[in-house]
């Protein structure tokens, strides 16, 4: 399985060209104002990406999607995307989980407080998850701002320390894209924001799963 990832586009999802891939993710943050129409874009940008199948969890920018959920479920699923909001999809057999909740910075969308608001989402992500689409990073791996700081959330990792998924996808600090290991955990972390737009992030499943 190929799998194309992107995140933090902010509506220039249409200047990235996508190869042909068997799953097309977006982990958050396609948006600049948070408007439903930003959404529809977006969704109509994936469904006629060369992808047989398609994931899209929203971010901090993306206010409409925490507003109207259930609109925004809805028009994903017209366009033959899943959109995930804490909860899972099993395709060709891959377990996927996706979450919008990032830690508490300003008054952006789906913010939670640090500790046990945070940690009552993580929870809920079920064990023999194989690919976990956050949209922000975990303590330590890519989630450095430019000024040195790590951002992260140490319960998120804690979390993917517990379950070990296969991979561990997320965006939402711009300057720290990349790819990231832990000694020790199978899991392959990949800070895939294209707010620069530099080119995507794309593993064959076969050879990123070794």
């Amino acid at each position: 399985m190929r799998i194309v990832c992107v995140s933090d586009t902010h509506g220039m999802h249409e200047r990235l060209s996508v190869p042909p891939c068997e799953l097309l993710v977006h982990a958050g943050d396609f948006s600049r104002r948070g408007r439903r129409e930003e959404l529809a874009a977006v969704l109509a940008w994936m469904a006629a990406q060369p992808a047989r199948a398609r994931v899209l969890v929203a971010g901090n920018h993306d206010r409409f999607c925490e507003h109207a959920s259930a609109e925004a479920h809805a028009m994903a699923t017209r366009c033959g995307v899943r959109y995930l909001d804490d909860e899972g999809v099993e395709i060709d057999g891959l377990a996927i989980w996706g979450s919008p909740v990032t830690p508490a910075f300003r008054s952006t969308a789906f913010n939670r407080a640090r500790g046990a608001a945070l940690r009552a989402h993580w929870e809920r992500i079920p064990d023999g998850v194989d690919l976990l689409v956050t949209h922000g990073p975990p303590r330590g791996l890519g989630d450095r701002v430019f000024f040195g700081a790590h951002v992260g959330c140490d319960d998120l990792l804690a979390r993917v320390r517990a379950l070990a998924p296969r991979v561990h996808l997320f965006g939402h600090i711009h300057e720290a894209r990349g790819e990231y290991r832990l000694p020790g955990l199978r899991t392959r972390f990949v800070n895939a924001a294209n707010s620069h737009l530099v080119p995507l992030w794309t593993r064959d499943v076969t050879r990123l799963w070794v």
